[in-house]
């Protein structure tokens, strides 16, 4: 019955002439091992050939397109794009302004610390320290709501990349973000040197939202269609774990 559905969703979407290339907005800033320019200048990661993926298998000609991320919304809904897949969360604040595709990952959020510090991801456990992270970020919200009263300082960055340099540099006691951006920064020389994970934070839906999406305007009722079709058909097709097994020992897909 699936796969007659979503046979049926693909037969509807052929009929659907999308007459400009669909441009899908990343953050310019890296985001590994999501997304992030090579020393060419091209754009690789798992959130970028999940992006193409998805595009190949909905038919949509799909044009990457940078953006600063704490401008992507507005250039979304502006129309400078046609879609955002920059892990973004699915969040009820985010909710009121655009629309959202079918989740595609959920992953944990954690705080890293200086190894040895004794941290833990609670306001007792960050109370009195300076905490960094990513500006307009479901991270930022989060450390606002339940460690700014308690913390030193909280330090926003316009990108993940410097907050971890910072914490490498002893500039920070902490940083929180997700788990698997973190993992990576904990498996690069910098990060084996200085630090380790404190764990996850407590989860809060209303905050750290319902997993990843594709954020889009809500009237483009037909290219989530789209890229919904897209996300199922290369999620049955063996697709997307072939394309997380490059990436990560596990699945991300998440709960």
């Amino acid at each position: 019955m699936k796969k007659l559905a979503l046979a049926t969703v693909f037969a509807t979407l052929a009929s659907v002439a999308f007459a400009e290339p669909v441009k899908v907005g990343v953050a310019a800033e890296p985001y590994p091992p999501f997304s992030s320019p090579d020393a060419a200048g091209n754009w690789v990661g798992w959130e970028i050939e999940f992006m193409e993926a998805v595009c190949a298998a909905a038919e949509l000609e799909c044009v990457l397109t940078p953006v600063a991320w704490d401008g992507i919304i507005p250039s979304l809904t502006s129309g400078q794009i046609d879609v955002i897949m920059s892990s973004m969360s699915i969040t009820e604040e985010r909710m009121q302004t655009i629309d959202f595709s079918d989740k595609y990952y959920n992953t944990p959020t954690v705080v890293v610390a200086a190894k040895g510090s004794g941290i833990t991801p609670t306001a007792e456990g960050l109370a009195g320290k300076i905490i960094g992270v990513q500006t307009a970020t479901i991270h930022e919200a989060y450390v606002n709501q339940y460690f700014a009263a308690t913390a030193a300082e909280v330090k926003v960055y316009q990108t993940q990349d410097e907050a971890n340099q910072d914490l490498a540099a002893g500039r920070l006691d902490a940083i929180q973000a997700d788990s698997v951006t973190l993992d990576a920064f904990l498996a690069s020389e910098a990060g084996m040197a200085c630090c380790e994970s404190a764990g996850a934070v407590a989860d809060d839906p209303a905050i750290l939202g319902l997993g990843v999406g594709a954020g889009l305007r809500k009237e483009d009722t037909e290219l989530k269609a789209a890229i919904n079709a897209g996300i199922a058909k290369i999620i049955a097709d063996g697709t997307y774990d072939a394309i997380t097994a490059k990436y990560f020992a596990s699945s991300i897909y998440g709960g």
